[in-house]
């Protein structure tokens, strides 16, 4: 049933493409301002009463797509989050601007609630094995504001029961007085007990890694996990600011190479530049003094190419954020890392303000969260506008004519015959 609802959402989302191909990218939600799925109308407006539940204090930023929902990470930076992890239904006919549901519950979002409770989600991953990966920072605020209710910890949760697995907190060790972890990448091998989580200090310039099957973790450091110097300075949605101290950020895993291990891409959020590593050295705890030479920095997207988000498919076509452009990027990972084989495959001026999180799910669609993020941290936002959206569109349609188009049978044959 979940499938077919699935199905049926795809094929209308289709029919709008075929209407409207000049936009490669249909939208399908939007909202004003967020708002939840309290039990009833008198708890909605006791939690306005006791500011539980300030509405326009809540900005969405992170998104993952499972079967037939949408998952939304609204961090507590600002007082009145009743709910940092949330889902929406993915059905035909739902509604523009649909009420976030808490997952799995109300409970589990409780601000300070460090054993069973989660208080600040960025980015989250769903696996090839029905598991949520959810990294709770721990934290209320930001800058300056930030205190820290509860430690950082890895939440994973069964997506097929609601039910949380595991929840496995960070060691001293992997962080630092000035770490900031906000992003996850999974890595799942043979078995769904061979996995990994990435996490990426953007702050702290690390990259922690986490073994599912040791229940344990690692850090790495590398000075290609720093920002760029002459990479700070970012024009934005009407707005020049500065976020020069942005190391390490997006991630992206390629498809399993022959060696049995994917590729990691990654960037500092203030860097035009491309680097990665073989997951084959992060697995590695015994190499995180010993690594330098094993990270490969690639060439860079040049002008106005700051990325905080990126995935790869299955079949190796990278696809990023521009935030400095409105825009949405792509990159066939069989051509070099070069500005020629990049490709710009959407932009709009002002629904994708801040595309902040890119993904890929099961049906090989991409789906994009844009947010207006630095016009609500730095400024303010209109709330009689449409400030949030996510949008959506098979992989086929954004690429096709572009450098990004995936070859066809007879060229793959010729090029591994």
């Amino acid at each position: 049933m979940v499938r077919m609802y699935r199905l049926l959402l795809v094929v209308s989302l289709m029919a709008l493409l075929a209407v409207e191909a000049t936009f490669k990218m249909q939208e399908v939600f939007r909202w004003k301002q967020m708002d939840y799925a309290f039990a009833d109308e008198g708890k909605r407006n006791e939690a306005l009463f006791n500011k539980r539940f300030i509405p326009e204090n809540n900005l969405p930023v992170g998104i993952e797509i499972w079967n037939d929902k949408l998952f939304v990470s609204v961090p507590r930076w600002r007082a009145g989050i009743p709910s940092t992890l949330n889902y929406v239904q993915l059905y035909k006919g739902a509604p523009e601007s649909p009420k976030l549901n808490p997952f799995p519950d109300w409970k589990s979002n409780e601000v300070g609630n460090c054993e069973t409770g989660m208080t600040t989600v960025y980015r989250i991953k769903a696996d090839k094995c029905d598991r949520l990966w959810v990294l709770d920072t721990g934290t209320f605020g930001i800058g300056n504001t930030t205190t820290n209710p509860c430690p950082y910890a890895l939440n994973v949760f069964d997506l097929r029961t609601n039910r949380r697995i595991r929840r496995y907190e960070l060691r001293a060790a992997d962080t630092n007085a000035n770490s900031f972890i906000a992003n996850i990448a999974v890595d799942v091998g043979k078995s769904c007990d061979d996995a990994f989580a990435y996490l990426s200090d953007e702050l702290g310039y690390g990259l922690i890694v986490y073994s599912w099957q040791e229940n344990t973790s690692w850090r790495f450091m590398h000075s290609f996990f720093m920002p760029d110097p002459l990479a700070g300075d970012f024009n934005i949605g009407g707005l020049n600011f500065q976020w020069g101290e942005e190391g390490i950020f997006g991630m992206s895993l390629s498809p399993m190479q022959h060696d049995g291990f994917r590729t990691m891409f990654f960037s500092p959020l203030a860097s035009n530049r491309e680097f990665s590593v073989s997951t084959r050295t992060l697995r590695d705890k015994t190499k995180v003094e010993s690594a330098y030479f094993d990270f490969t920095p690639l060439e860079d997207r040049g002008p106005l190419a700051h990325t905080t988000a990126r995935v790869m498919d299955e079949d190796g076509v990278q696809f990023f954020n521009l935030i400095d452009q409105n825009a949405i990027g792509c990159w066939n990972s069989l051509n070099p890392y070069r500005r020629n084989n990049l490709a710009m495959i959407e932009r709009d001026d002002e629904k994708l303000i801040f595309p902040s999180d890119v993904k890929v799910d099961r049906e090989a669609n991409v789906w994009v969260m844009s947010d207006r993020m630095p016009n609500f941290l730095l400024s303010s936002l209109n709330f009689e506008e449409y400030n949030f959206h996510v949008f959506f569109a098979p992989i086929n349609v954004l690429i096709k004519d572009t450098v990004c188009e995936k070859p066809t049978p007879q060229f793959l044959y010729a090029l591994y015959r």
